[in-house]
Protein backbone atom coordinates (compact mmCIF):
# COMPACT_ATOMS: atom_id res chain seq x y z
CA UNK A 1 0.00 0.00 0.00
CA UNK A 2 2.62 2.49 0.77
CA UNK A 3 5.01 2.53 -2.34
CA UNK A 4 1.12 2.55 -4.31
CA UNK A 5 0.40 5.65 -2.60
CA UNK A 6 3.88 7.16 -3.41
CA UNK A 7 4.06 6.52 -6.96
CA UNK A 8 0.15 7.55 -7.06
CA UNK A 9 1.19 11.10 -5.52
CA UNK A 10 4.46 11.14 -8.14
CA UNK A 11 2.07 10.98 -10.72
CA UNK A 12 -0.79 13.04 -9.73
CA UNK A 13 1.86 15.68 -9.44
CA UNK A 14 3.71 15.16 -12.76
CA UNK A 15 0.58 15.41 -14.56
CA UNK A 16 -0.59 18.55 -13.28
CA UNK A 17 2.22 19.72 -13.38
CA UNK A 18 2.80 18.97 -17.06
CA UNK A 19 -1.04 20.16 -17.63
CA UNK A 20 -1.05 23.66 -15.84
CA UNK A 21 0.72 24.76 -18.41
CA UNK A 22 4.45 24.86 -16.01
CA UNK A 23 6.81 22.32 -17.52
CA UNK A 24 7.39 22.52 -21.52
CA UNK A 25 10.24 20.89 -22.11
CA UNK A 26 9.68 17.15 -23.69
CA UNK A 27 6.22 17.99 -22.20
CA UNK A 28 4.40 15.03 -24.12
CA UNK A 29 7.18 12.69 -22.67
CA UNK A 30 6.02 13.88 -19.30
CA UNK A 31 2.44 13.60 -19.87
CA UNK A 32 3.13 9.96 -20.94
CA UNK A 33 5.63 8.97 -18.07
CA UNK A 34 3.85 10.31 -15.26
CA UNK A 35 0.41 9.21 -16.16
CA UNK A 36 2.20 5.50 -16.42
CA UNK A 37 3.86 6.27 -12.98
CA UNK A 38 0.40 7.24 -11.70
CA UNK A 39 -1.81 4.54 -13.08
CA UNK A 40 1.28 1.59 -11.62
CA UNK A 41 0.82 3.46 -8.40
CA UNK A 42 -2.85 3.02 -8.55
CA UNK A 43 -2.64 -0.52 -9.12
CA UNK A 44 -0.14 -1.27 -6.01
CA UNK A 45 -2.57 1.08 -4.21
CA UNK A 46 -5.70 -1.25 -4.98
CA UNK A 47 -3.73 -4.24 -4.15
CA UNK A 48 -2.65 -3.21 -0.85
CA UNK A 49 -5.98 -2.41 0.25
CA UNK A 50 -7.27 -5.53 -1.10
CA UNK A 51 -4.89 -7.27 0.60
CA UNK A 52 -4.31 -6.23 3.83
CA UNK A 53 -7.23 -3.53 4.07
CA UNK A 54 -6.45 0.54 5.09
CA UNK A 55 -4.18 0.93 7.09
CA UNK A 56 -4.92 2.50 10.54
CA UNK A 57 -1.06 3.52 11.56
CA UNK A 58 0.04 6.95 12.46
CA UNK A 59 2.76 6.43 9.92
CA UNK A 60 -0.28 5.42 7.13
CA UNK A 61 -2.40 8.54 8.44
CA UNK A 62 0.52 11.04 7.94
CA UNK A 63 1.52 10.00 4.61
CA UNK A 64 -1.93 10.27 3.77
CA UNK A 65 -2.37 13.69 5.27
CA UNK A 66 0.89 14.64 2.80
CA UNK A 67 -0.35 12.71 -0.32
CA UNK A 68 -3.82 15.03 -0.04
CA UNK A 69 -1.86 18.08 0.33
CA UNK A 70 0.20 17.79 -2.41
CA UNK A 71 -3.04 16.71 -4.57
CA UNK A 72 -4.53 19.39 -3.40
CA UNK A 73 -2.41 21.73 -3.25
CA UNK A 74 -1.74 20.78 -7.09
CA UNK A 75 -5.02 20.50 -8.14
CA UNK A 76 -6.24 23.55 -6.94
CA UNK A 77 -3.48 25.45 -8.89
CA UNK A 78 -4.20 22.91 -11.87
CA UNK A 79 -8.56 24.19 -11.79
CA UNK A 80 -7.33 27.96 -11.37
CA UNK A 81 -4.07 29.18 -13.21
CA UNK A 82 -3.82 27.26 -16.45
CA UNK A 83 -4.53 27.24 -20.04
CA UNK A 84 -5.32 23.72 -20.59
CA UNK A 85 -8.25 23.01 -22.16
CA UNK A 86 -8.37 18.93 -20.92
CA UNK A 87 -7.54 19.54 -16.66
CA UNK A 88 -11.27 19.45 -16.17
CA UNK A 89 -11.40 16.02 -18.76
CA UNK A 90 -8.15 14.87 -16.58
CA UNK A 91 -10.03 15.21 -12.96
CA UNK A 92 -13.59 13.50 -14.50
CA UNK A 93 -11.54 10.66 -15.77
CA UNK A 94 -9.27 10.64 -12.54
CA UNK A 95 -12.73 10.37 -10.36
CA UNK A 96 -14.20 7.68 -12.18
CA UNK A 97 -11.23 5.45 -11.65
CA UNK A 98 -11.18 6.72 -7.95
CA UNK A 99 -14.74 6.30 -6.74
CA UNK A 100 -15.53 3.23 -7.57
CA UNK A 101 -11.98 1.57 -6.54
CA UNK A 102 -12.41 3.23 -3.28
CA UNK A 103 -16.29 1.76 -3.01
CA UNK A 104 -14.95 -1.69 -4.62
CA UNK A 105 -12.24 -2.02 -1.44
CA UNK A 106 -14.07 -0.57 1.38
CA UNK A 107 -16.62 -3.20 0.63
CA UNK A 108 -14.32 -5.85 -0.04
CA UNK A 109 -12.52 -5.30 3.44
CA UNK A 110 -16.10 -4.01 5.75
CA UNK A 111 -18.88 -6.14 3.86
CA UNK A 112 -16.77 -8.67 1.07
CA UNK A 113 -20.26 -10.45 0.19
CA UNK A 114 -20.88 -7.48 -1.74
CA UNK A 115 -17.66 -7.06 -3.57
CA UNK A 116 -17.94 -8.94 -6.16
CA UNK A 117 -21.79 -7.72 -7.36
CA UNK A 118 -20.97 -4.44 -7.24
CA UNK A 119 -17.21 -4.97 -9.09
CA UNK A 120 -19.47 -7.05 -11.50
CA UNK A 121 -21.95 -3.65 -11.86
CA UNK A 122 -18.78 -1.47 -12.38
CA UNK A 123 -17.48 -3.55 -14.94
CA UNK A 124 -20.75 -3.72 -16.59
CA UNK A 125 -21.03 -0.29 -16.64
CA UNK A 126 -17.92 0.53 -17.76
CA UNK A 127 -17.79 -1.77 -20.64
CA UNK A 128 -21.22 -0.34 -22.09
CA UNK A 129 -19.65 3.66 -21.63
CA UNK A 130 -16.64 2.76 -23.74
CA UNK A 131 -18.82 0.36 -25.97
CA UNK A 132 -21.26 3.89 -26.73
CA UNK A 133 -18.55 6.06 -26.90
CA UNK A 134 -16.88 3.77 -29.95
CA UNK A 135 -20.06 3.33 -31.36
CA UNK A 136 -21.42 7.30 -31.44
CA UNK A 137 -17.87 7.63 -33.37
CA UNK A 138 -18.95 5.05 -36.20
CA UNK A 139 -22.92 6.18 -36.13
CA UNK A 140 -23.79 9.58 -35.21
CA UNK A 141 -26.77 11.02 -34.17
CA UNK A 142 -29.45 12.45 -36.24
CA UNK A 143 -28.52 16.32 -37.37
CA UNK A 144 -31.70 17.30 -35.19
CA UNK A 145 -30.10 16.42 -32.05
CA UNK A 146 -26.62 18.75 -33.26
CA UNK A 147 -26.19 22.14 -33.49
CA UNK A 148 -25.38 23.22 -37.27
CA UNK A 149 -21.53 23.51 -37.41
CA UNK A 150 -20.22 27.24 -38.33
CA UNK A 151 -18.66 27.70 -41.50
CA UNK A 152 -15.57 29.71 -41.18
CA UNK A 153 -14.63 32.03 -44.07
CA UNK A 154 -11.48 31.02 -45.99
CA UNK A 155 -9.30 33.85 -46.19
CA UNK A 156 -6.56 33.67 -48.45
CA UNK A 157 -2.96 33.37 -47.22
CA UNK A 158 -1.27 36.63 -47.66
CA UNK A 159 2.21 36.52 -48.97
CA UNK A 160 4.61 38.45 -47.30
CA UNK A 161 6.63 41.23 -49.05
CA UNK A 162 8.73 42.14 -45.82
CA UNK A 163 12.64 41.27 -46.17
CA UNK A 164 13.98 38.52 -44.95
CA UNK A 165 16.74 38.51 -42.35
CA UNK A 166 18.44 34.61 -43.18
CA UNK A 167 19.98 32.90 -39.41
CA UNK A 168 22.45 29.71 -40.44
CA UNK A 169 22.48 26.57 -37.46
CA UNK A 170 25.82 25.67 -38.47
CA UNK A 171 27.04 22.35 -39.14
CA UNK A 172 28.52 20.16 -35.91
CA UNK A 173 26.70 22.67 -33.93
CA UNK A 174 25.63 19.91 -32.00
CA UNK A 175 28.89 19.58 -30.72
CA UNK A 176 29.60 21.72 -27.41
CA UNK A 177 32.08 24.27 -27.50
CA UNK A 178 31.69 24.49 -31.70
CA UNK A 179 29.80 27.63 -33.31
CA UNK A 180 25.91 27.50 -33.15
CA UNK A 181 23.79 29.97 -34.88
CA UNK A 182 25.08 32.62 -36.97
CA UNK A 183 24.74 35.22 -36.89
CA UNK A 184 25.27 34.81 -32.60
CA UNK A 185 24.06 38.09 -32.14
CA UNK A 186 21.07 39.28 -34.89
CA UNK A 187 19.61 43.24 -34.72
CA UNK A 188 16.35 43.09 -36.66
CA UNK A 189 14.31 45.85 -37.64
CA UNK A 190 10.96 45.13 -36.50
CA UNK A 191 8.26 43.90 -39.96
CA UNK A 192 11.07 41.70 -40.98
CA UNK A 193 10.97 38.01 -41.49
CA UNK A 194 13.70 36.15 -39.87
CA UNK A 195 14.63 32.46 -41.49
CA UNK A 196 16.44 30.28 -39.58
CA UNK A 197 17.64 27.38 -41.41
CA UNK A 198 19.44 24.12 -40.09
CA UNK A 199 22.62 23.59 -41.79
CA UNK A 200 23.59 20.99 -39.51
CA UNK A 201 23.03 16.92 -39.67
CA UNK A 202 21.00 16.67 -37.03
CA UNK A 203 17.59 18.63 -35.80
CA UNK A 204 17.64 21.25 -33.88
CA UNK A 205 14.98 24.09 -32.19
CA UNK A 206 14.78 27.86 -31.68
CA UNK A 207 13.12 28.44 -28.49
CA UNK A 208 13.05 31.35 -26.43
CA UNK A 209 14.88 31.43 -23.14
CA UNK A 210 13.19 32.90 -20.44
CA UNK A 211 9.46 31.63 -21.29
CA UNK A 212 10.68 27.80 -22.84
CA UNK A 213 9.08 28.81 -26.01
CA UNK A 214 6.03 30.71 -25.47
CA UNK A 215 7.60 33.67 -27.38
CA UNK A 216 8.63 31.74 -30.28
CA UNK A 217 9.64 27.96 -30.81
CA UNK A 218 10.03 26.41 -34.20
CA UNK A 219 9.70 22.79 -32.45
CA UNK A 220 11.92 20.29 -34.23
CA UNK A 221 14.10 21.45 -37.33
CA UNK A 222 15.19 18.55 -38.87
CA UNK A 223 18.34 18.63 -41.36
CA UNK A 224 17.21 21.62 -43.94
CA UNK A 225 14.54 22.41 -42.47
CA UNK A 226 13.64 25.84 -42.34
CA UNK A 227 11.48 28.29 -39.41
CA UNK A 228 9.98 31.76 -40.38
CA UNK A 229 9.27 34.21 -37.96
CA UNK A 230 7.31 37.61 -38.21
CA UNK A 231 8.90 40.08 -36.11
CA UNK A 232 6.33 42.78 -36.48
CA UNK A 233 4.37 41.12 -33.75
CA UNK A 234 7.07 40.66 -31.47
CA UNK A 235 7.93 43.89 -28.89
CA UNK A 236 11.00 45.57 -29.36
CA UNK A 237 14.19 44.44 -27.62
CA UNK A 238 16.40 41.77 -26.63
CA UNK A 239 15.36 37.88 -26.93
CA UNK A 240 17.66 35.37 -25.70
CA UNK A 241 16.67 31.92 -27.39
CA UNK A 242 18.04 28.10 -27.36
CA UNK A 243 18.05 24.45 -29.18
CA UNK A 244 15.74 22.25 -26.42
CA UNK A 245 17.90 19.39 -27.74
CA UNK A 246 21.44 21.12 -27.05
CA UNK A 247 20.42 23.85 -24.48
CA UNK A 248 24.32 25.40 -24.93
CA UNK A 249 23.69 26.50 -27.98
CA UNK A 250 22.55 29.82 -27.16
CA UNK A 251 22.23 33.24 -29.15
CA UNK A 252 20.40 36.19 -28.94
CA UNK A 253 18.05 38.28 -31.26
CA UNK A 254 17.52 42.28 -31.08
CA UNK A 255 14.03 43.58 -32.35
CA UNK A 256 14.66 47.08 -32.78
CA UNK A 257 12.33 49.82 -34.16
CA UNK A 258 12.42 50.68 -38.19
CA UNK A 259 15.19 53.27 -39.36
CA UNK A 260 14.72 55.60 -41.99
CA UNK A 261 15.82 54.41 -45.32
CA UNK A 262 19.16 55.29 -46.80
CA UNK A 263 18.83 55.89 -50.62
CA UNK A 264 21.80 55.05 -53.09
CA UNK A 265 21.48 56.26 -56.60
CA UNK A 266 22.23 53.86 -60.07
CA UNK A 267 23.00 57.19 -62.28
CA UNK A 268 21.92 57.33 -65.86
CA UNK A 269 25.00 56.05 -67.87
CA UNK A 270 26.22 53.84 -65.54
CA UNK A 271 25.99 50.82 -67.66
CA UNK A 272 29.01 52.21 -69.57
CA UNK A 273 32.62 52.49 -68.08
CA UNK A 274 34.19 55.84 -68.82
CA UNK A 275 36.09 58.34 -66.79
CA UNK A 276 34.41 60.42 -64.21
CA UNK A 277 31.31 58.53 -64.64
CA UNK A 278 29.06 57.68 -61.00
CA UNK A 279 27.99 54.45 -61.01
CA UNK A 280 26.46 54.18 -57.63
CA UNK A 281 25.92 57.08 -55.80
CA UNK A 282 27.33 57.71 -53.20
CA UNK A 283 30.00 55.46 -54.17
CA UNK A 284 30.35 54.43 -50.25
CA UNK A 285 27.75 55.21 -47.22
CA UNK A 286 27.71 54.86 -43.63
CA UNK A 287 24.67 53.46 -42.07
CA UNK A 288 23.68 52.38 -38.24
CA UNK A 289 23.12 48.53 -37.71
CA UNK A 290 19.56 47.64 -38.25
CA UNK A 291 19.16 50.58 -41.46
CA UNK A 292 17.45 49.68 -44.60
CA UNK A 293 19.10 50.64 -48.01
CA UNK A 294 17.28 51.34 -51.11
CA UNK A 295 19.23 51.34 -54.73
CA UNK A 296 17.36 53.22 -57.14
CA UNK A 297 17.84 51.97 -60.92
CA UNK A 298 17.19 55.54 -62.72
CA UNK A 299 19.42 54.49 -65.65
CA UNK A 300 17.97 52.94 -68.54
CA UNK A 301 19.45 49.73 -68.47
CA UNK A 302 18.87 46.46 -65.95
CA UNK A 303 21.94 46.49 -62.94
CA UNK A 304 22.25 44.71 -59.94
CA UNK A 305 23.67 45.41 -56.12
CA UNK A 306 25.50 41.83 -55.34
CA UNK A 307 27.27 41.55 -52.25
CA UNK A 308 31.44 40.70 -52.98
CA UNK A 309 34.29 41.73 -54.40
CA UNK A 310 36.34 40.97 -57.79
CA UNK A 311 32.80 40.54 -59.49
CA UNK A 312 32.79 37.35 -56.99
CA UNK A 313 29.51 37.00 -55.14
CA UNK A 314 29.86 36.11 -51.00
CA UNK A 315 25.97 35.55 -50.65
CA UNK A 316 25.40 38.02 -48.35
CA UNK A 317 22.88 39.71 -50.46
CA UNK A 318 21.40 39.92 -54.84
CA UNK A 319 18.85 42.21 -55.97
CA UNK A 320 18.91 40.31 -59.23
CA UNK A 321 18.19 42.05 -62.55
CA UNK A 322 16.59 45.61 -61.69
CA UNK A 323 15.08 46.49 -64.44
CA UNK A 324 15.24 50.49 -65.20
CA UNK A 325 13.11 52.93 -62.41
CA UNK A 326 12.95 49.83 -60.16
CA UNK A 327 14.70 49.18 -56.50
CA UNK A 328 15.79 46.78 -54.35
CA UNK A 329 16.40 47.00 -50.64
CA UNK A 330 18.57 45.25 -48.10
CA UNK A 331 18.36 46.02 -44.54
CA UNK A 332 22.05 45.45 -43.00
CA UNK A 333 21.53 43.71 -39.31
CA UNK A 334 25.72 42.83 -38.63
CA UNK A 335 28.17 45.91 -37.90
CA UNK A 336 31.19 45.34 -40.90
CA UNK A 337 32.24 46.94 -44.28
CA UNK A 338 30.12 45.03 -47.57
CA UNK A 339 31.23 45.28 -50.71
CA UNK A 340 29.21 45.07 -53.32
CA UNK A 341 29.03 45.26 -57.37
CA UNK A 342 26.71 44.94 -60.32
CA UNK A 343 26.80 41.59 -61.97
CA UNK A 344 25.94 43.19 -65.18
CA UNK A 345 28.81 45.68 -65.53
CA UNK A 346 31.52 44.53 -62.86
CA UNK A 347 33.35 47.96 -63.10
CA UNK A 348 29.95 49.09 -61.30
CA UNK A 349 31.48 49.13 -57.27
CA UNK A 350 30.28 50.43 -54.50
CA UNK A 351 30.54 49.85 -50.03
CA UNK A 352 28.49 50.20 -47.48
CA UNK A 353 30.19 50.40 -43.53
CA UNK A 354 27.63 49.36 -40.96
CA UNK A 355 28.09 50.90 -37.53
Amino acid sequence: MMPGMGLTAIGVTGVTISYAGIAHTFVDGMHALTGLTMFIGLIFLSAGILDGGVSTSNRAKATTLVILSIGLSFGTFALTMNSSNYTITLAGLLMAVAFPSIIISYLAMKMPQYAKPVGAIVALASATGIIMWFAFGFVSPDTYMINEPVVEEVKEEMISTAPVFTISILKDSAIQGNPDYEPDVAHVPKGDVIEWINEDTVPHTVTSSVDFGDTFNSNMMNAGEKYTLDTSKLASGEYEYMCMVHPWMVATLIIEEPKGEVKVMIPQGSGTQKEGQLYYDPTTITVPVGTPVVWDNVDNVVHTVTSGKDATPDGTFDSGLIDAGKTFKFTFSSPGKVDYFCMVHPWMVGSVEVE
